[in-house]
């Protein structure tokens, strides 16, 4: 198996970039193993599903980015739930909250979103953690598709817990329009869910045409990642995606 590259800038401009998308079960599990974990993957932007979103949530994202060498961009109870962390290697031109409609009687979705630069590099960012319903999943993976076109950047990032497998129709309602980095290059382990017992790959991260995908997949080989961290930290497992963004022309 092929090592995934570190982050780099490139001569031409361009910027290898680490995406890590995780559920993170709202801190519920073990955190020293949480925050193991995501700083042996080196990231430099995380995607966060399931983000402390009720009493103090912004000093427990405060933590969880302290504890990781990270800051909080974006996101965590003003989108119910998806939140965005990074390096100070991106620097944040806008960020924009986004609450889905309610449906009664579901919980409530949302989206984080940013603009960064990376070096010459600009890409637009989404975290998103679609229903558990089908019926209000498939319109969300519509109103993602227009969020990233809403971005307006060249190049752009959608990574989340899409409660959704490959053959489901809101998982190719996205990958239809987007690149599923995980097909385009895999690396690593496929299933991301349970944590336990991983069969069934419902997170994914996605890229607009333009961007390379070097390597996309659960890190279970990465230096520093150990099994039983994967297991204690979440009932997820992350994905851990290296993209090679082309300079801003």
């Amino acid at each position: 198996m092929s090592t995934l590259p570190d982050s780099r800038t490139e001569s031409d401009g361009s910027a290898v970039v680490r995406v890590l998308s995780y559920n993170i079960r709202s801190l519920r599990d073990d955190r020293a193993a949480l925050a193991r974990v995501i700083r042996a993957c080196a990231p430099d932007l995380v995607l966060v599903q399931e983000a402390p979103r009720f009493f103090r949530w912004r000093k427990a994202a405060e933590r969880l980015a302290r504890a990781t060498g990270l800051v909080h961009v974006t996101g965590g109870a003003t989108t119910a739930g998806p939140m965005i962390l990074s390096t100070l290697r991106a620097h944040v031109e806008r960020t924009e909250d986004i609450l889905l409609p309610r449906t009664p009687g579901l919980h409530r979705r949302g989206f984080a979103t940013a603009v960064v630069r990376i070096g010459r590099a600009r890409l637009g960012v989404l975290s998103c953690h679609l229903s558990l319903a089908d019926r209000e999943r498939y319109p969300q993976a519509g109103l993602l598709l227009e969020r990233v076109a809403a971005l307006g950047t060249p190049y752009a990032v959608a990574g989340g817990d899409l409660n959704d497998r490959p053959d489901g129709r809101s998982f190719r309602r996205v990958a239809g329009a987007l690149t599923d980095a995980w097909a385009a290059k895999p690396w690593g382990g496929e299933f991301t869910s349970p944590a336990g017992d991983p069969h069934q790959r419902i997170d994914a991260v996605f890229t607009t045409a333009g961007i390379e995908v070097l390597g996309c997949g659960v890190p279970h080989t990465l230096p520093g990642v150990h099994a039983g961290d994967l297991r204690s930290a979440s009932d997820h497992l992350p994905v851990l995606a290296a993209l090679r963004v082309p300079a801003d022309a």
